[in-house]
């Protein structure tokens, strides 16, 4: 059974005062402590650590109390690889000016220590960082404007960054852009990605549209900006100012487009476009349309000659045929109309 209690019967405990709390542990006062170093200057703290406990290199044991990197690394159960990157990163920026040098700090010296963002200037987590190859990647990162600690685990984790890439459009994005960078200075690269496009099919027939469209949008720049235009027979004449304005405006529409939209579209329609009015433009000029038949009839000339004399008859024997005779004598027999029909034109 539950027994109801009324406010009024515990009077006796409202008269107890409050209980104190509990006494601060030296160990918490502590850890809040060094939480507080930590979160105003970052690694500066542990560099500090190795700095002023660590001798330089060059000092021998007696002339310090500090330790080697090894004995410290032992004594902090970590590697002396981990050490020598703390001592590394405070040795460059005592190099700039930021913190005191090595000999001037003694074991449990404090000083003022710069912002915590500061750090990751100077420290680097990876060993790779000192090779040549690591040096390069935290150079390029340097001028990125990001952390060469940043640029340094994706070179080590090439999966990680082939996950993101499948995952990730921006990210497939952002790697596009930054081969293609590499590609302009890189001719063994180039070599290597102009091997893969041609083996895969999907990728040569998207290489093949993007170079036709490259090819109607230089068709169109040309118009523009020489103002100057080839005929379907292959004159270069000047653009009369309409034709020239058209395909102006047609190139405008082409460069507002975002970088990531596609252009075959709009390149076709401007070509197809400007195509015709080239057409019409040689149609409206009597001599320029004379001129353009005389010159599409002496490049078909060219072409048949061409054709004709890279014909051989070495060991003709031994594969003539009947049809081969036969279509020799009717090229003859046209050949022999189209000189009497020229031989007219002149009399």
């Amino acid at each position: 059974m539950t027994l109801a209690i009324d406010p009024s019967e515990t009077s006796e405990s409202s008269d107890t005062p409050e209980a104190s709390p509990a006494p601060l542990s030296d160990l918490v006062a502590r850890d809040a402590r060094e939480f507080g170093v930590y979160a105003r200057t970052g690694g500066w703290a542990f560099g500090l650590m190795v700095a002023r406990s660590v001798r330089p290199g060059g000092q021998g044991a007696e002339e310090t109390p500090k330790v080697s990197a090894k004995e410290f690394a032992e004594l902090a159960g970590c590697s002396p690889e981990r050490v020598m990157r703390y001592y590394k990163a405070w040795d460059r920026a005592a190099d700039d000016g930021m913190v005191p040098h090595f000999e001037a700090l003694a074991p449990g010296q404090e000083v003022e220590l710069p912002d915590a963002d500061v750090w990751l200037s100077y420290y680097v987590s990876r060993n790779s960082a000192t090779s040549e190859r690591g040096t390069a990647i935290a150079e390029a990162a340097e001028a990125e404007g990001i952390r060469p600690t940043k640029a340094l685990e994706v070179a080590e984790n090439p999966t990680a960054l082939r996950a993101a890439i499948l995952a990730d459009p921006s990210t497939a994005r952002a790697a596009r852009q930054a081969l293609l960078d590499r590609v302009r200075e890189d001719p063994e690269l180039q070599a290597e990605l102009a091997r893969d496009v041609v083996r895969t099919d999907d990728l040569k027939k998207a290489v093949a549209t993007e170079s036709r469209s490259a090819d109607r949008i230089g068709y169109v720049r040309q118009i523009a900006e020489s103002g100057q235009v080839k005929t379907p027979a292959g004159q270069t004449i000047e653009a009369p100012a309409d034709l020239r304005q058209e395909a102006e405006r047609h190139l405008s529409l082409i460069d507002e487009l975002d970088e990531d939209e596609d252009t075959g579209e709009w390149a076709t329609e401007a070509y197809d476009t400007l195509k015709s009015l080239v057409a019409e433009t040689v149609e409206a000029d009597p001599e320029l349309r004379v001129q353009e038949r005389r010159t599409k009839f002496y490049s078909s000339l060219q072409k048949a000659t061409k054709a004709f004399e890279e014909l051989t008859f070495d060991d003709v024997q031994e594969f003539v045929e009947d049809d081969m005779v036969q279509r020799l004598e009717e090229l003859q027999q046209a050949i022999a109309s189209c000189l009497t029909a020229l031989r007219g034109a002149t009399d």
